[in-house]
């Protein structure tokens, strides 16, 4: 199966392609990107977006992970990523999402995040969906909860960033609450 693009008001998420490799390097390298991710490292080196884009299509292929490019229907400008890392055993996947600071405060991780939401319950026939954010960093839990998604409750020093332990709030949203559709 082909991973599809997913249409929404201002936004397409769209599968990654490798001639995106220097818009994520420039976008996601910014240290304030870093910073506010789990995984995402900085410095962002060369060839580390060549390798992320690369794997993505087997993952999506064996059902693990969806990662979508977030790209500006008007410009066709790459702005940002959102995937769902997914369990298919327990049929739950964990949102999660990046938006380059120039997109920042124009409700770009909000559509993105709705949008992919809708497709984990509808197209992969998800049970639940979570998503973690730094205490830190509010603002990623304000777009959680515009999207639906139920504080949980924190999870104290539950992970390291730049060697230091985070505490991570963590969002969840069963298909049984979900606000999309009754599918």
């Amino acid at each position: 199966m082909n991973q599809p693009t997913v249409h929404s008001d201002r936004i397409l998420l769209r599968p990654f392609a490798l001639e995106d490799s220097a818009t994520v390097q420039r976008l996601a390298g910014e240290y304030e990107i870093a910073d506010t991710t789990l995984s995402i490292p900085h410095p962002y080196e060369d060839g580390m977006a060549e390798h992320w884009i690369s794997g993505q299509g087997e993952q999506f292929q064996a059902g693990t992970n969806a990662v979508f490019a977030i790209v500006e229907k008007t410009s066709l400008q790459l702005i940002g990523a959102v995937s769902l890392t997914i369990d298919k055993d327990l049929h739950k996947a964990e949102l999660g999402y990046w938006i380059g600071r120039p997109y920042w405060n124009k409700g770009y991780a909000t559509e993105a995040a709705r949008s992919i939401v809708d497709y984990g319950f509808k197209q992969l026939r998800l049970k639940r969906i979570v998503a973690r954010h730094f205490v830190r960093n509010p603002a990623s839990g304000k777009v959680m909860l515009k999207v639906g998604m139920v504080h949980e409750g924190t999870l104290r020093k539950d992970a390291i960033k730049w060697g230091e332990y985070e505490d991570l709030c963590l969002f969840g949203l069963l298909r049984d609450d979900w606000k999309g559709g009754s599918d």
